[in-house]
């Protein structure tokens, strides 16, 4: 006999019941995907924007400056009298700060064979600025100790890092795109095409680096200037430096004189009795809301990475600019970037944005400047744990150029098949 089991009304209700809950789930799980990846809504707070810690086995060789012929002479000059401290001062410092910290860091190792990486120091925009080498004596000089150094020559100086901290980049040493064409950069410096026929930035090898900021001004415990508040601001915006001859420079000099009230610019006095000091900068520098960052004889500028202390929001106004750790920083949370091309329009768009989001953007730059602050790698946040965590996604496992050659039980030789380590200096360059 077939028994027929009835739908009952109980089953009608329960059933509608699971549609709808199942409805409302999907359409919850959508708003929170959606929210997720919306780009108003970042995906993680910038407090944990923080670049990953290098592993352990990371290994870094610092050569010394007597250890290669050539060496002391880019660091010191041609005469020897050039003082690390007067390297560390101003906006190029970070060639002497990241020399000193490699050397105390916990990743240094003293055995060429273990190292991962090698360091070549090297003061060489200092020593150039204080004339105590030129141009010629630079390029020699670079020449002259890379062909001293064997495990340059083993890789073809992909495991190698030099520090160039100024707006020339690489092309401080003329021969740069012969020699270092492989090797790792570390600059400020994104793009030079406005002078040369070619940037010696190359976003695949190279890594961007933070400007100095003077060291006054990045103690969190005692900065030498304060932040105001933003009600209490004068200026809408700021731009504080010299124009250069650059259009988009002299094109903020004329609006800053068509709208005293909203744009300061002042001229800047270099020398002589008005001339304006570190301290009395930043504090004008901190009187705006937003402060401009216009390309100058290059497309970094300091005043980008000095605005986070004072807790102005930077507005960069170069096209070409290549910003650090775009691994963990989003950069349209904590700045703008707007075309150079149409400056004139900048005012109202700035004018249209509400002390709120100002605001906002502030206390987000607030948790991420920790990371333009050159410290010693054993902390947590700062300019050496990002380029270090840069520096170990370089690491190569095994070494090649055109030069080197192996064989079956695994020792690398040259095109005369000597091994490595039996290599004489000078080793032949490209």
């Amino acid at each position: 006999m077939r028994h027929h089991h009835g739908c009952s009304r109980a089953h009608q209700v329960g059933a509608l019941l699971l549609v709808a809950a199942t409805f409302l789930l999907t359409r919850l799980f959508d708003r929170l995907f959606l929210d997720a990846s919306s780009p108003s809504s970042p995906s993680f707070p910038l407090s944990a924007a923080r670049p990953a810690s290098p592993s352990a086995d990371l290994r870094i060789y610092v050569y010394s400056e007597d250890e290669i012929q050539g060496l002391r002479t880019l660091l010191r000059g041609r005469d020897g009298t050039v003082a690390a401290a007067t390297c560390l001062k101003g906006q190029w410092g970070t060639q002497v700060k990241i020399h000193q910290f490699l050397l105390k860091s916990r990743f240094r190792t003293f055995n060429k064979d273990q190292a991962n990486l090698f360091f070549v120091p090297s003061y060489v925009k200092c020593v150039r600025m204080t004339g105590a080498l030129n141009d010629k004596e630079i390029n020699q000089t670079y020449v002259k100790i890379l062909s001293q150094m064997p495990y340059f020559r083993r890789s073809g100086g992909r495991d190698h890092i030099f520090v160039f901290p100024s707006g020339a980049g690489a092309h401080l040493f003329r021969s740069w795109a012969t020699f270092l064409n492989r090797s790792i950069i570390l600059t400020p410096e994104g793009d030079r095409t406005d002078k040369r026929g070619t940037s010696a930035f190359n976003t695949w090898k190279d890594i961007i680096i933070p400007g100095n900021v003077d060291d006054s001004m990045v103690k969190s415990d005692a900065r030498a200037v304060q932040p105001i508040p933003l009600r209490k601001r004068k200026y809408l915006a700021n731009f504080l430096g010299r124009a250069q001859g650059k259009a988009g420079r002299l094109q903020l000099v004329k609006l800053a004189k068509q709208y005293p009230d909203k744009l300061e610019s002042p001229e800047l006095k270099l020398s002589g009795p008005n001339k304006l000091g570190r301290m009395d900068y930043f504090k004008h520098l901190r009187n705006a809301k937003f402060c401009l960052a216009p390309r100058g004889e290059s497309s970094w500028t300091l005043r980008f990475y000095e605005s986070f202390f004072v807790e102005c929001v930077p507005v960069i106004l170069s096209d070409e600019v290549e910003l650090p750790f775009q691994n963990v920083i989003d950069y349209s949370e904590i700045s703008i970037k707007w075309p150079s091309s149409r400056i004139g329009e900048l005012f109202e768009y700035l004018e249209s944005i509400p002390d709120e989001r100002i605001e906002e953007m502030i206390g987000r730059g607030r948790e991420i400047r920790c990371l333009w602050v050159y410290a010693a790698d054993t902390e947590p946040c700062s300019a050496m744990s990002g380029i270090l965590s840069e520096l170990q996604r370089k690491v190569r496992r095994f070494h090649q150029s055109p030069e080197t050659f192996w064989l079956h039980n695994r020792s690398i030789v040259n095109r005369d098949l000597v091994e490595f380590h039996s290599w004489r200096t000078p080793v032949p360059l490209p």
